[in-house]
């Protein structure tokens, strides 16, 4: 798959999220398979004002390309120029965000609130083609409530300011997370621009991709929840599309080893302390469904070490907890 001069190796992506997707997560995730990874949303005026949060977030790594950074911001030259700005990181795609439904990022007019002024969205987008080298992508929701479903609409006011993709999640900014992704309006969206159309919501199986392809005739597929605790998704998805078929859940030993390897990863990058802190929840997303993860879940909070969470998962895996 191509969006403007990137090459994809498939049509797979990793959704940005919040507190999920740092760097050793993008990892994972590109050893299972997934096209292109997204950074955690960032900020244009917190790269303007130098935040020392901020600089985490815009670390990538070689092995991790293609890989897109996503800005939020509603000002097109302060996006245009923030862009440029962090250009020489080596980022392959500038992806904006216009869908975030947080009322703090929303009550700045970001975000999901960008739904509602096509025209500015398609300001911001051209005040960044204008400046950078790289293809600028969008990624829209279904419209900002029930009664004001465009996102059609503001498809193709950001495929004329120069998008080379827009990806579309099938919820309102009104619903959130809850209640089912309507994948008609990305149906809707494929057939209203010529641009590469991204399909999001509710692909939590590798079933659901295929299903998702059926209905909207997408180019490709961003998963977001469907990942917390199972990069395994994207070799199932890519196996699935290849044969048909949905492989089988990972074993407890597949689980614990994918657990110590991002962990470790976590420590490599962040340090033990916020590595241990950080695991908490995805360690409790890992083991959602299993034998025992309730406990497990349990025990986890307590601990402060490494070592600890390492003896902690070897009994696990003994089946001891």
């Amino acid at each position: 798959m191509k969006i403007g001069n990137t090459e994809i190796k498939n049509n797979l992506f990793l959704a940005p999220m919040a507190g999920v997707t740092d760097l050793p997560f993008r990892k994972l995730c590109k050893e299972q398979g997934v096209g292109m990874v997204y950074t955690e949303m960032v900020s244009a005026k917190a790269i303007y004002y130098n935040n020392k949060n901020t600089r985490s977030l815009l670390e990538i790594d070689e092995t991790e390309h293609p890989v897109a950074v996503q800005l939020f911001g509603s000002e097109p030259e302060l996006m245009g120029e923030m862009a440029l700005r962090i250009e020489e990181y080596g980022f392959d795609v500038f992806d904006i965000n216009m869908g975030c439904p947080v009322p703090k990022v929303v009550n700045n007019g970001e975000g999901s609130a960008l739904m509602k002024n096509p025209k500015l969205a398609e300001e911001i987008v051209a005040a960044m083609v204008k400046r950078v080298h790289k293809p600028v992508t969008v990624k829209l929701r279904a419209g900002f409530d029930k009664e004001h479903i465009n996102a059609p609409e503001v498809a193709k006011a950001v495929e004329a300011g120069g998008a080379a993709a827009v990806c579309v999640h099938g919820r309102t900014r009104e619903q959130y997370y809850a209640g089912h992704a309507d994948w008609d309006v990305i149906r809707s969206v494929k057939e209203a621009v010529n641009i590469p159309v991204i399909g999001n919501g509710d692909i939590l199986t590798a079933r659901d991709a295929l299903a998702m392809k059926e209905q909207t005739g997408c180019d490709g597929f961003m998963v977001g929840r469907g990942a917390k605790g199972n990069p395994w998704i994207f070799r199932d998805i890519l196996t699935a599309l290849e044969t048909g078929v949905q492989p089988e859940r990972p074993s407890v030993e597949e689980i614990v080893n994918m657990i110590r390897r991002q962990f470790q990863l976590m420590i490599a990058y962040k340090g033990e302390f916020t590595a241990v802190r950080e695991m908490r929840k995805h360690i409790s997303w890992y083991t959602a469904g299993y034998p025992a993860s309730a406990k497990l879940r349990g025990e986890l909070m307590k601990l402060e070490s490494y070592v600890e969470v390492e003896e902690l998962l070897y009994q696990y895996l003994a089946n001891e907890v």
